[in-house]
C-alpha cells in the first residue's frame, strides 16, 4: 500500500457449525489470483522448511495461513477472494469480498461438515510431518493439525547417514501433547538411504539410531518395536528403492506398517504394487498414509497454489472401540484397523470383521462382504468402489449405475463355500487425486494362511530379483558419499542370505 493510500479493514470469524464455537481453519486470501503478501497478526506461525531450514514461517507453501478462529487485516480498497478450508471432512468455502476505504468489513463464516468420521469412531492421522518441535511449539502445531481436522499429527525426526533433522524434544508418552481429541506424537524417518528406501517408525519411547551400522534397518525396527513402537516403510516402498528394503525386512517379519497413499511418488497418490506383493505372500501389513510435509504435494515439482505440500493431504483413519488417546490409537493401528484416504471415506465389513481383523472359518463356510464409500458430490465426488481379494477386483460399482451416486457407493458380495484363505480389502476412487484403500480383513480356513497361491511363485521370484539387484549394488564401489551400502556389504549379504532361506521355506510351505 502506498503512503497515504486509504485502507479498509477485514475482520473474519470462523465458527464450527455443529457447536457454534470458534474453530481453527486454513485461510487463503488473494486478489486477481495473486496471494496477498500482508499477514494478519493472528496467523498461527511455526518455522518449517526443507532440510530443517527456515524456508517458511506463517505462510504455508501455497501462501495460505492458519488462524485459530479469527483474524483482522488492513487492506487496500478492492475485490478479494477468500478461501477457507478444514480438511476433507469439511466443505471448502470461497467468497468474494469488497474492501472499501475507511470501512471495516466484518464477516462470520460457519464451517460445515459433510461427514463426521470421529463420531463413527474413526480418527484421522498424518503419520509423516517434518517440523522440529519443542514444548513451546506444541500449542501452535496443535492448531495446525486442528485446522486440517486431524486427530493425530506424527512429528518425524528425520535422519540420513550423516546427520539428523527436525528434532523432537521427547518420545513415547513424554512426547505426546493432547488437547481433547487432537494430539501430537513423535516418530522418526530414519534410516533413509538411496539403496534401501526410507524407514518409518512411531510410538517408541525413544528415537533409535545406530550410526555405526546404519544400513542394518532390522536393528532399528527390532529396537523400535522393543520400545513399544511400530516400524515400516515410507513412500509406498517405491522411491529410493524401498522395495529392496521391504523385501529384506518384510519377508523376515520385521515390518508393521507401509505408507500406501502419498503424493511423493506420483500425483495419483494410491500405489499398491509392493503392498499387494507382501499381502499375497501372506505377510499382514497395516496401511498408513502421510503428507511428508513440507516435502511432498500433489504437484511437488511444479506446484500451483492449490497443489503444493500440505499437512493432511494424505491421511489414514483408525477405528477405536475405546476413548481416544495416544495409546488407544497406537494399539488400534497395530491391530490394522485402518484405511487410507485423500478424500473418500470407506467402511468395509466381512461378516462383522473390520480391517485388520483375522477371521477364521471352516471349509465350506460362507461370508458376506459389505462395503460403503462416502463422498461429497462437489468436493469429493466418488466415481468407483472396488472389492479386492488377493489383488483382484471381484466386484466394482460406479456412480453412474442405478442406486449409486457421487456421494454414496455400496456393494454386497457373497463368498460361498470357502476352501482357501484370502485377504479382502476395498478401495475407492474419486477424481484423479482422490482415493482410499483399507487394510485387509485376513480370512483363514481352519487356521491356514491367507496367501495367494496363484501369485506366490511370481512374487517370490520378484523378491529374489530385488535381492540380486541389491547384491549388484553391494558389489559396486561408489565414490559418491551418499551411497554407502557397499561399505556394509558383509552384513547386508548375510541378511540377504537369511531372506533367501525364508523364500526357500515359503516355496516349500506354500506349495503344500
Amino acid at each position: 500500500m502506498g503512503f497515504g493510500q486509504p485502507t479498509g479493514n477485514l475482520r473474519i470469524r470462523t465458527i464450527d457449525d455443529e457447536n457454534d464455537k470458534p474453530t481453527p481453519v486454513r485461510v487463503r486470501l488473494t486478489q486477481s489470483g495473486k496471494p496477498i503478501p500482508a499477514l494478519p497478526g493472528e496467523a498461527v506461525a511455526v518455522s518449517y522448511g526443507l532440510w530443517d531450514h527456515a524456508d517458511g514461517y506463517a505462510f504455508q507453501p501455497d501462501s495460505s495461513f492458519y488462524i485459530d478462529g479469527a483474524f483482522s487485516l488492513d487492506l487496500a480498497p478492492g475485490n478479494y477472494q477468500l478461501t477457507l478450508s478444514k480438511g476433507p471432512e469439511f466443505l471448502r468455502q470461497s467468497h468474494e469480498l469488497t474492501i472499501e476505504p475507511g470501512v471495516s468489513l466484518q464477516k462470520t463464516f460457519r464451517l460445515k461438515r459433510w461427514i463426521d468420521m470421529a463420531a463413527r469412531h474413526w480418527y484421522s492421522a498424518d503419520d509423516h510431518i517434518h517440523i522440529r518441535r519443542s514444548p513451546s511449539e506444541n500449542e501452535f502445531l496443535l492448531n495446525w493439525i486442528r485446522a486440517e481436522d486431524l486427530n493425530v499429527g506424527v512429528m518425524l525426526k528425520m535422519g540420513d547417514f550423516w546427520a539428523t533433522y527436525y528434532p523432537q524434544y521427547a518420545f513415547g508418552e513424554q512426547g505426546v501433547y493432547q488437547r481433547g481429541n487432537h494430539l501430537l506424537t513423535s516418530g522418526q524417518e530414519d534410516p533413509r538411504t538411496p539403496e534401501l528406501g526410507h524407514a518409518l517408525g512411531f510410538g517408541a519411547d525413544a528415537s533409535v539410531r545406530f550410526a555405526q551400522s546404519y544400513y542394518y534397518y532390522d536393528k532399528v525396527f527390532d529396537e523400535i518395536r522393543r520400545r513399544g513402537g511400530l516400524a515400516g516403510y515410507a513412500h509406498q516402498a517405491e522411491s529410493f528403492h524401498g522395495y529392496r528394503g521391504l523385501t529384506l525386512d518384510g519377508l523376515r517379519g520385521k515390518v508393521d506398517v507401509l505408507e500406501i497413499l502419498q503424493y511423493c511418488v506420483s500425483a495419483r497418490p494410491l500405489r499398491t504394487e509392493q503392498y499387494y506383493r507382501m499381502l499375497d505372500l501372506g505377510f499382514p501389513l497395516t496401511a498408513v498414509a502421510g503428507s511428508d510435509f513440507p516435502w511432498c504435494g500433489q504437484d511437488h515439482e511444479h506446484g500451483t497454489p492449490e497443489r503444493t505440500a500440505r499437512i493432511g493431504n494424505a491421511r489414514f483413519y483408525t477405528y477405536l472401540d475405546e476413548p481416544f488417546s495416544a495409546s488407544a490409537w497406537q494399539k488400534a493401528v497395530a491391530a490394522g484397523r485402518t484405511f487410507v484416504s485423500s478424500g473418500p471415506m470407506l467402511d468395509l465389513r466381512v461378516n462383522k470383521a473390520r480391517p485388520g481383523d483375522r477371521l477364521d472359518v471352516k471349509p465350506g463356510d460362507s461370508l458376506t462382504v459389505t462395503v460403503h464409500a462416502y463422498g461429497q458430490a462437489e468436493q469429493v465426488p466418488l466415481y468407483a468402489l472396488e472389492l479386492i481379494a488377493h489383488g483382484q477386483v471381484l466386484n466394482r460399482v460406479t456412480s453412474n449405475e442405478p442406486g449409486q451416486s457421487a456421494e454414496h457407493l455400496s456393494l454386497i458380495y457373497p463368498f460361498e463355500a470357502l476352501q482357501r484363505g484370502m485377504w479382502i480389502a476395498a478401495r475407492c476412487f474419486g477424481d484423479s487425486t482422490q482415493a482410499a484403500h483399507t487394510t485387509p480383513v485376513y480370512v483363514t480356513v481352519n487356521g491356514s494362511g491367507f496367501h495367494n497361491p496363484k501369485t506366490t511363485g511370481k512374487y517370490l521370484s520378484q523378491s529374489e530379483e530385488y535381492l540380486r539387484e541389491l547384491e549388484k549394488e553391494l558389489d559396486t564401489h561408489r565414490d559418491n558419499p551418499e551411497f554407502r551400502a557397499w561399505y556394509y556389504k558383509q552384513g547386508l549379504k548375510s541378511r540377504i542370505q537369511e531372506t533367501r532361506e525364508v523364500i526357500a521355506n515359503l516355496r516349500k510351505r506354500l506349495a503344500r
